[in-house]
């Protein structure tokens, strides 16, 4: 375990407060930095539809892939903690019931998923390939299926979808929504291609910079998921005291 409960109660109680406030602007900078990232991939996006046009089914208001878990980084969890708490006070509680009952879910499962809700500390195999037939909806869904934080969701809501192939070829991701390209192959499209090594370079060093003004270890590897980003208090004293060596 991370630490005992009742310690995990005090340093991480998940409530929104004035002190979550400030700690989005402590981290100010790097999540302007990281959503400049964020919105590059949004244009690349946004070129691959106007090029192949009705191939692509993704775009806003869509949420058939909103389903299950996808395990994001710590930035991410902060980027999203940053847009949840611009929502209105009911809206947040809604948001919060659901993500604790999800958490709770998963506590279920491991028992020793407590605050901040690192996923380093469990073991790989069982968390990196979660069922792809999970029907439970993303926290952050509004009643008609909208994303409530849409311009601050994480990288991999924005290149879920389509595959990540670098300009030089090099296939990062071929995973394609099964809504998309219906009549061809997208792997054979030279228009989908994107520098992508070169944005995941500028995203871990980012995430290194991120983790060490939050842990003071300059490391990238530190994920969570969805549901949890809104309960995780990064204004909590107690950070840098945590042991983050991940299970095998």
């Amino acid at each position: 375990m991370i630490r005992s409960a009742s310690t995990s109660g005090r340093l991480f109680s998940g409530r929104t407060s004035f002190s979550d406030r400030l700690c989005v602007e402590r981290f100010q900078d790097l999540l302007d930095d990281y959503r400049q990232l964020l919105e590059e991939l949004d244009g690349w996006f946004a070129a691959c539809v106007e090029q192949v046009g009705d191939e692509i089914r993704c775009c806003k208001g869509c949420s058939a892939c909103c389903r299950g878990l996808f395990d994001i980084s710590l930035l991410d969890a902060a980027l999203l903690k940053a847009g949840f708490l611009q929502l209105e006070p009911e809206v947040r509680e809604r948001v919060l019931a659901r993500a604790r009952e999800r958490v709770h879910a998963l506590q279920a499962q491991w028992p020793e998923f407590e605050p901040p809700y690192l996923l380093n500390r469990l073991p790989h195999e069982e968390w990196l390939d979660m069922p792809e037939d999970d029907p439970i909806p993303c926290p952050l869904l509004g009643d008609e299926g909208q994303c409530l934080v849409y311009a601050h969701r994480p990288m991999i809501c924005r290149t879920h979808g389509l595959p990540n192939i670098d300009s030089s070829g090099e296939i990062f991701s071929d995973a394609v929504c099964t809504l998309n390209f219906k009549t061809r192959d997208p792997l054979t499209v030279p228009g989908l291609r994107h520098p992508f090594r070169a944005t995941f370079e500028r995203e871990f060093a980012l995430l290194e910079r991120f983790a060490e003004r939050l842990l003071g270890q300059r490391r990238c590897e530190f994920d969570t998921f969805i549901p949890c980003a809104v309960l995780i208090d990064f204004s909590a004293q107690g950070w840098t005291s945590l042991p983050h060596e991940e299970k095998e």
